[in-house]
């Protein structure tokens, strides 16, 4: 039996999508909060980055807001046009763990505008995944694919 997750076949586009909406809706309240706050900001950042670390440790499917649409919001769907491969979104997730991280850091010792520097990026990043179906993650992730193979 491997110690890694089992491979996904491929996964349904909207998932990380609704999930991005989540991750949006998490940052914005962090943000709001950040001043008046700080702690509150904390620890709000702090959740999304463990929802992060589930995400890139065992991929964006296996989130609670990745079961969330699996069984709520899915079967009331249509079936996607296709799946795609959950590697890139798997990589974005560690990308936002980062963010979270230094955003939650930042907040919860008192570097407030560190903290909402880095909720912020996050926020815009969650922005262009939920509105626009743009996820810089998953381009980053590509991006290196294609850099890697020239070397």
């Amino acid at each position: 039996m491997s110690a890694t997750a089992p491979t996904v076949a491929g996964i349904d586009p909207r998932g990380p999508r609704f999930t991005a909406s989540i991750t949006l809706v998490v940052f914005a309240v962090a943000l709001v909060l950040s001043d008046a706050a700080p702690g509150v900001a904390a620890v709000l950042t702090g959740i999304q980055a463990v929802l992060f670390a589930i995400g890139a440790g065992l991929g964006v499917h296996r989130t609670p807001t990745g079961v969330l649409f699996r069984r709520l919001v899915r079967p009331r769907l249509a079936p996607p046009d296709h799946l795609e491969d959950p590697a890139p979104p798997r990589f974005a997730q560690a990308v936002g763990l980062v963010f979270a991280v230094v955003a939650t850091l930042g907040l919860a010792t008192g570097a407030v505008l560190l903290g909402q520097v880095f909720a912020a990026f996050a926020f815009v990043a969650a922005f262009l995944n939920a509105v626009f179906a743009f996820c810089l993650g998953c381009e980053m992730y590509l991006l290196g694919l294609r850099l890697l193979r020239r070397i």
